[in-house]
């Protein structure tokens, strides 16, 4: 992808612009796409059958409820999310593997990092609007990351 959010959003006005809350760990540092979502919290059960779907390009959204206590992606979900076409996860919570992530092309956003694991008994909700960092995030609305930020439209742009 090549785009940058300070020009997509300078052309249209209309999008979303996140706040600055999350920070690139990833290996790739400009993504975007389609929005698939979860609601989660310390469970990062859903998150895996997620990403175990083909993504077709899609960016995984996953609210985790800003919780600081461990974390819900690493690199074996990341490999996964890889493998299986996702182009990026965006948690609001934590992530770990921080170095082995940052060596893989994917994009991947969070407040954090935390080596502790999840629990893992599949609680959650898929496909609903998520709303934190000032974006309202809906499955099927585009997301645009790069290092100046995330926004969000309702279509591609």
């Amino acid at each position: 992808m090549d785009f940058k959010t300070t020009d997509l959003s300078d052309a249209h006005p209309e999008v979303q612009v996140g706040e600055p809350l999350l920070h690139h760990i990833g290996g790739l540092r400009v993504f975007g796409g389609p929005i698939e979502t979860l609601k989660v919290f310390e469970d990062n059960a859903l998150v895996r059958k997620t990403l175990e779907e083909q993504g077709e390009g899609r960016v995984l959204v996953v609210d985790g409820g800003g919780s600081l206590r461990c974390a819900l992606l690493g690199d074996q979900l990341a490999e996964l999310a890889l493998a299986n076409g996702w182009v990026g996860v965006v948690v609001h919570g934590c992530v770990r593997d921080s170095a082995a992530l940052a060596q893989m092309p994917l994009g991947v956003l969070a407040l954090a990092v935390h080596p502790r694991r999840s629990i893992k008994r599949g609680d959650g909700v898929r496909g609903g609007t998520l709303h934190f960092a000032g974006l309202t995030l809906t499955p099927g609305f585009f997301l645009y990351a790069d290092a100046d930020g995330v926004i969000v439209s309702e279509h591609a742009l």
